[in-house]
């Protein structure tokens, strides 16, 4: 790993990954062969690009992110529709001819479900170097464990530092640092209905500090089910959680983290990080 790139420096200050997953419970994917714009969605012809808009528009606390994988071919592309939040997250995939038909999909209710999961890899290198450097191999790795309709090459997940990441879907599930050789292991969990908490950065329908709550609650209590953790409230740096043996309260506070660059290139600034101070059961 180079010195002096983002990642590099995020490791190198102990950054903590818990509590940094960007928020989402809504997912549409959007398959888009080829080098993307460093603001994916600008690589989108307008009719595209306006239906994608609409959808997020739409569709509260969403995000929209390009998918691919590189040795695709054919005239057909793919669209994914991932609802996360629910308490049985889904994914519906849309075929598509040309990204033309995306106006006249009905993103809203139709697609037919897909089983899943959906891997993606960032592997976005306009928008930070680090993704594509650490993306790609990670990438390749899992190749051998999931199948062709899973994994995807996607834009930028958001935290560039903490690549390689790796996003579960439909479950929200944003893992950093990622090493290529631990992804069998971690990948093989997670279908197995496992939760491993070690890489875990957040699940994306949590706030941050519910996040941060759930790995530490998880870690502590020996809680690996996959879906065994819900949110039940968050106020006043104050988490609760419900787990199948009951309640779980979790004191979290906002707190100095250290200064890094949020990407390469980008002048090192002071983060937060979210450090959970006590838990109750």
């Amino acid at each position: 790993m180079n010195e002096g790139t983002c990642s590099a420096l995020s490791l190198a200050a102990a950054e903590p990954l818990a509590g940094t997953a960007g928020r989402a419970d809504s997912f549409l994917l959007l398959e888009v062969r080829g080098a993307w714009e460093r603001d994916a969605l600008d690589s989108l012809a307008p009719p595209a690009a306006s239906a994608v808009a609409s959808w997020l528009d739409g569709t509260p606390r969403s995000k929209a992110l390009l998918i691919r994988r590189p040795d695709r071919r054919g005239r057909e592309l793919a669209a994914f529709v991932v609802g996360a939040a629910a308490a049985t997250p889904t994914i519906r995939r849309f075929r598509l001819t040309g990204y033309d038909d995306l106006p006249d999909v009905d993103l809203a209710t139709g697609g037919e479900p897909f089983a899943g999961p959906l891997a993606l890899v960032c592997g976005h290198g306009r928008r930070d170097a680090c993704c594509a450097r650490l993306g790609r191999p990670l990438y390749d790795v899992l190749r051998d464990e999931l199948d062709s309709e899973s994994l995807w090459l996607s834009s930028h997940q958001g935290g560039h530092r903490f690549a390689p990441n790796l996003l579960w879907l439909p479950d929200g599930l944003l893992f950093g640092r990622v090493d290529p050789t631990e992804a069998l292991s971690l990948v093989g969990a997670l279908r197995a209905g496992r939760l491993p908490v070690e890489q875990l950065r957040g699940r994306t329908t949590f706030p941050p500090a519910a996040q941060a709550a759930e790995i530490a609650v998880r870690a502590a209590l020996l809680v690996e089910g996959l879906r065994h953790v819900d949110l039940v409230s968050v106020e006043d740096g104050r988490v609760t959680l419900a787990l199948p043996s009951g309640l779980v309260d979790a004191t979290v506070e906002v707190q100095d983290g250290p200064t890094v660059p949020a990407s390469c290139g980008k002048e090192p600034e002071q983060v937060e990080r979210q450090v959970v101070t006590n838990i109750e059961a």
